[in-house]
């Protein structure tokens, strides 16, 4: 299979970026190191090449009703620049997605999907759209990179020389620089403070630039997939095809909190309300080792005795904790600080059950 190449795919290896393929793309898992990178996000700032990210406008007249007919979340309660976390179901209450939701005003609607699934997600839509609305993948259009760390918003007001202080956390302001829109997103996946900025192609590259240049005093590095990766754990940010899948529904995913009972009924809705009323007999949970070892995706989850109980859905180290981290599936009847183990070759590295993010950065003070 041909891999896709994001727009700064020749920058990454100018860079010397470890380049990787993934969902598709080829994609930098890091430039220097991945502890290197991650710290440099929760310390000052990080910037990302998201291109292979998948954006899909939603427009017409009930844009918010077709939309809450298709997603979790209640989209009728959003207001204009104002962002959502969302999961599109599927009939069985699985997820084909979990997606994030721009208002722009009342008939246009902008989705960003992962890159492994935003053609399925564009198709389901399009496919359940009235005559009324009209869905279109933007995807090959839009640029997309994201600032991340303390000093994200320093770093991008110097740049732009504009002022971003108002733009609140999970919500959007569209801006005209240099004659072209940006679309600056207060958003992220890594737990700091930052911004997810959507263009064109031409003026991403630029942006990527001058930001690297504008930064780089303020200690901004490019940063890859892999300190994407162990950024988004820490924050315990659930990852598509590790804690959410098409099988789970949202509530044993962990995500049941955008779950919202409505009139106008979702794919999957009765089995996914009934998750959210009367609960469920598996659920995902957090866990940190106790002992040296980094837990790896698919390794076992084991009890006392050995008996093999779950895997490790997501798994790695925690370079702000300095310890293994990780996230599986067991029983609903487990409860923070119960011990599991994780199998690691031979040995049966001790770990307990954790509630909440592992780690706390800065957006969740904005």
């Amino acid at each position: 299979m041909t891999l896709r190449k994001t727009p700064l795919n020749s920058y990454h290896k100018e860079l010397k970026g470890r380049i990787v393929p993934f969902a598709g793309w080829e994609m930098p898992v890091q430039y220097t190191s991945i502890i290197e990178e991650h710290l440099a996000v929760r310390k000052s700032a990080g910037i990302f090449d998201v291109s292979h990210m998948g954006e899909i406008s939603v427009k017409g007249e009930n844009a918010s009703n077709f939309l809450d007919s298709m997603t979790l979340n209640s989209v009728s309660d959003l207001v204009d620049g104002q962002v959502q976390y969302n999961a599109v179901p599927n009939n069985d209450g699985g997820l084909i997605d979990d997606i994030t939701l721009y208002k722009v005003q009342s008939d246009d609607f902008f989705v960003v999907a992962n890159a492994s699934n935003y053609e399925k997600v564009y198709e389901h839509l399009r496919k359940h759209a009235p005559a009324e609305i009209t869905v279109t993948n933007e995807s090959d259009s839009y640029h997309q990179i994201a600032l991340q760390g303390p000093v994200a918003e320093s770093i991008l007001s110097s740049c732009l020389k504009l002022n971003f202080s108002n733009i609140q956390y999970y919500h959007f302001d569209d801006i005209y620089y240099n004659n072209k829109l940006l679309r600056i997103s207060r958003t992220g996946y890594t737990g700091e403070d930052g911004f997810e900025i959507y263009s064109d192609i031409e003026m991403g590259i630029r942006l990527w630039n001058d930001l690297l240049t504008c930064g780089k005093d303020k200690g901004l590095i490019p940063c890859g997939l892999g300190s994407r990766d162990s950024l988004r754990l820490e924050a315990r940010y659930p990852l598509y095809g590790h804690e959410l899948n098409e099988t789970l529904t949202p509530v044993e995913s962990g995500i049941g909190w955008i779950v919202k009972e409505k009139q106008i009924k979702y794919p999957g809705y009765d089995r996914i309300i009934d998750h959210k009323k009367n609960g469920v007999k598996n659920k995902i949970y957090g866990f940190l080792l106790k002992e040296s070892g980094v837990p790896r995706d698919g390794y076992d989850v084991v009890d006392d005795s050995g008996k093999v109980i779950g895997k490790v859905l997501s798994g790695g180290f925690s370079p702000i904790l300095k310890c293994g981290m990780g996230t599986t599936l067991l029983p609903s009847n487990f409860k923070k600080g119960d011990p599991i183990y994780i199998q690691i070759r031979d040995k049966k590295i001790k770990s307990e059950i954790t509630a909440g993010a592992f780690v706390n950065g800065t957006a969740r003070k904005k």
